[in-house]
């Protein structure tokens, strides 16, 4: 059950983190890490199939009032992910893997949950 209006940000953050997770292990994704830090920055999740391993930030919100989730995907924000990517990729000797950015997008309106999956959100040094 998502959390309501009345809980602090986090928690809603946190809901729809645990739901893009279980979605996409349910499409067949293993999850490698999830909040992977390096120094301040962070990846959501790491998950891979296959050969294919995807750096995946999770947005959250309650409606659309703020806009859509995959808005809050700033530049600087995949910049700092880029940063973790290349990290976890050279500490876990991963150079034989196709690598991709990738947006889950959770939308909660009521009990509704909505999830959109964009695949390849981004390429590094792309402007956008």
């Amino acid at each position: 059950m998502p959390p309501n209006s009345g809980h602090p940000p986090h928690a809603l953050g946190r809901f729809g983190e645990a739901r893009a997770k279980a979605w996409l292990v349910d499409r067949g994704w293993t999850v490698q890490a999830s909040n992977y830090r390096f120094g301040r920055r962070e990846v959501d999740l790491v998950v891979r199939r296959r050969d294919l391993v995807a750096f995946v930030e999770v947005k959250t919100r309650a409606g659309t009032g703020f806009g859509a989730p995959e808005d809050a995907v700033t530049r600087l924000k995949r910049r700092e992910i880029e940063i973790v990517a290349r990290e976890y990729l050279w500490r876990h000797r991963l150079n034989d893997v196709d690598v991709r950015f990738d947006v889950l997008a959770v939308t909660v309106a009521g009990s509704d949950v909505r999830i959109e999956h964009i695949e390849d959100a981004w390429r590094p040094d792309a402007p956008r």
